[in-house]
């Protein structure tokens, strides 16, 4: 992989750029506070990859005790690896940026389990899967739809009441032919936790 995949598909520089979601800004002593098992050089060392490569930008600057501590806030538009790029990926290119994703997505959930005992229902987590039957065009007004309920939250401040929750999804094409060959039973859907 190259380019922007090479810079963010790294297992410790998605956890950092996990840690900005929510239109948060952060000083690297603050990320380092909340990526504790990450030894701060190595910290400061993908922070400054992210800060030349234009995901991560320095927002203030201060003075602390003879040193300047900085705070940073993602840029939305290049914290993604470009559409161009993934077009021209091999299979083990995707793979492999997959597996990044799948990584990351496991290393939230043990953060979230090793907090205490887990109660999905009081916590709101949720995992599941469907199988949903659409035309392109049933397909294209769902992701339109989805696009609009999280686009009016993502402006959203901290604030009373609200916690900070990630919301990772992913779109696969299922078997194109109806288990028993009839495709009049209608959607089928298998659910997940809560």
């Amino acid at each position: 992989m190259t380019g922007s995949a090479d810079l963010l598909l790294h297992p410790v520089r998605l956890r950092i750029l996990q840690a900005f979601l929510g239109d948060r800004a952060l000083t690297t002593a603050q990320l380092s506070a909340e990526l504790s098992d990450v030894p701060a050089a190595s910290l400061y060392r993908h922070v400054a990859r992210l800060v030349q490569g234009g995901v991560l930008q320095v927002v203030a600057e201060r003075r602390v005790r003879g040193a300047v501590e900085r705070t940073y806030v993602l840029r939305q538009a290049a914290s993604r690896v470009r559409a161009a790029e993934v077009a021209s990926m091999s299979a083990e290119d995707l793979r492999a940026m997959f597996m990044a994703f799948i990584a990351g997505l496991l290393g939230d959930v043990d953060r979230y389990l090793s907090r205490g005992r887990p109660d999905l229902l009081r916590d709101g987590v949720a995992f599941g899967i469907e199988g949903l039957w659409l035309t392109d065009g049933e397909f294209a007004d769902v992701m339109r739809e989805l696009y609009l309920v999280l686009d009016g939250r993502r402006a959203n401040l901290p604030g009373e009441g609200r916690r900070r929750r990630l919301l990772a999804s992913m779109l696969l094409p299922g078997d194109e032919r109806p288990a028993g060959g009839n495709q009049s039973e209608g959607a089928e859907g298998s659910g997940g936790t809560t």
